[in-house]
């Protein structure tokens, strides 16, 4: 992970003072500037200050040296190892790295504040931010988090990248316990910030929902006064949240919604909804994404634009000229089968919206589905992924492959409610991504549709590939 500073070069002295480090500085006539940050040693040079983090597996002091021998001068540290002394580096030495390390962005950014928005929520995040970043972009300069830098580190990381011509910032929060958001709420110091659902991600960490929706409040801890909040008005955890610092704004069909979603229609192409805004109805906003769900993130990334000075027209363009990236949702037409592939990541919710797009689209042939693990749902993953199956018998989907231990249970479940066993195949994750998309293969024919997902740790991006490949 490595940025290069959006305001220019700074360095340890202004390092030390941001974070209130120790300075030991024995670069002598070299200096001690740096116009970029990473936290992997492989990418340190001469113009790169390392900060050491310390992970469940991986310390980065550990590194330090290697660094130092590839050039680079500028260490944020928790110690100096001892293998190191008599190098010319200077080091800013703390407590802890990355607490360090949110204060030197904040103190980077306070120089050129930033009018941005910031975002968390169980599922839907990344579209949310990239809906965002569309609409914004259609009237000012506009920062967005890149890729998965929405971490404690990350989020500190693309605040310093963000250039001095940008009139506008999206960054995204995720989180796995108690403080993470809060640390880059206050960090960011956003206008608008919003937790755009509550879900079952991270139940392993947090235990229950109670508890996900405590953690994902923190985003408002540091809001600007005067700010914004937008909360899911139609989830009765964020129902009746209240803070006099800043101003607390619903988004969903509730009728106290300020921003409220009315008449969502889908088809083969997209989704459609009407929006009500503090001043007006906006009709027919259109965004290429297909499922019902997708209408939550777009009325989100409507109005926390809106709140940044973004008009109907903004909305309007950008919700249109949004094309989903990666493996998020992507529908792609494959020699005549329609391929859903959402592999980014999974939860419960985010399962069900795509089996909601799968039963949703128009197709000549089958609708299937090959589903997977879901990660990090603790003690209910298995009456989580149970309901997985249950949904997606409701919903008449035409056949079902699973993978994984926990993909059994998905099966078993859609069993249980109704699908026939020559409907419903599970398969072993230790087959290997060619022998599962062989299965898969020998049931798809032309004018069929074809979901995939699950958690990104299972990889499903190899499956697709060797389903589809010549």
């Amino acid at each position: 992970m490595k940025i290069k500073l959006g305001l220019g070069k700074t360095n340890m002295e202004r390092i030390a003072d941001w974070c209130g480090g120790e300075l030991y500085d024995f670069t002598g006539e070299s200096g001690n500037s740096f116009e970029y940050v990473c936290t992997d040693s492989r990418e340190a040079d001469a113009d790169t200050m390392f900060v050491a983090t310390r992970g469940e597996r991986v310390d980065g002091h550990d590194y330090i040296l290697k660094a130092i021998e590839q050039g680079c001068r500028c260490i944020l540290c928790e110690y100096v190892p001892t293998n190191i002394s008599g190098k010319a580096a200077a080091y800013v030495v703390v407590e802890n790295s990355m607490d360090a390390f949110a204060h030197c962005a904040k103190g980077y950014r306070s120089e050129d504040p930033l009018l941005s928005v910031a975002i968390t929520g169980s599922v839907g995040k990344t579209t949310t931010k990239e809906l965002t970043a569309a609409i914004l972009r259609q009237k000012f300069k506009t920062y967005c988090t890149a890729g998965n830098f929405n971490s404690v580190i990350g989020m500190p990381m693309s605040l310093m990248e963000a250039d001095g011509s940008s009139e506008r910032a999206v960054f995204e929060m995720g989180m796995s316990s108690f403080g993470e958001i809060r640390s880059m709420s206050r960090t960011a110091t956003p206008y608008v910030a919003m937790v755009t659902n509550i879900g079952t991600s991270h139940l392993e960490y947090l235990k229950t929902r109670e508890n996900i929706a405590k953690a994902k409040l923190e985003i408002g801890e540091g809001l600007v006064d005067s700010g914004y909040l937008l909360l899911n008005g139609d989830e009765p955890l964020l129902s009746d949240h209240y803070s006099d610092r800043y101003d607390t704004v619903y988004v969903g069909y509730d009728e106290k919604c300020a921003f409220q979603i009315w008449n969502v229609r889908v088809d083969e192409r997209g989704t459609s909804f009407d929006l009500r805004i503090p001043d007006k109805m906006i009709l027919d906003l259109r965004i290429s994404l297909i499922g019902e769900h997708f209408a939550y993130n777009a009325a989100f990334a409507a109005a926390a634009a809106y709140l940044l000075g973004a008009d109907e027209r903004n909305i309007r363009d950008g919700l249109s000229s949004y094309v989903a990236q990666g493996m998020r949702m992507n529908v792609t037409d494959k020699d005549g089968v329609t391929l859903i592939a959402d592999c980014y990541n999974a939860a419960p919710e985010s399962m069900k919206g795509a089996i909601d797009t799968l039963a949703q689209i128009k197709v000549d042939g089958k609708r299937i589905a090959v589903l997977g693990d879901m990660k990090e749902l603790g003690a209910l993953s298995d009456d989580l992924h149970a309901s997985v199956g249950k949904y997606l018998a409701e919903k008449g989907v035409d056949r079902l492959f699973t993978v994984g231990k926990s993909g059994e249970l998905i099966a078993k479940a859609a069993l249980g409610s109704g699908m026939s066993e020559d409907r419903v195949e599970a398969l072993d994750e230790e087959l290997g991504a060619v022998a599962i998309a062989e299965k898969i293969k020998e049931k798809i024919a032309m004018g069929d549709a074809i979901l995939f997902k699950a958690s990104r740790a299972m990889k499903f991006e190899e499956i697709i590939e060797a389903v589809f490949s010549h």
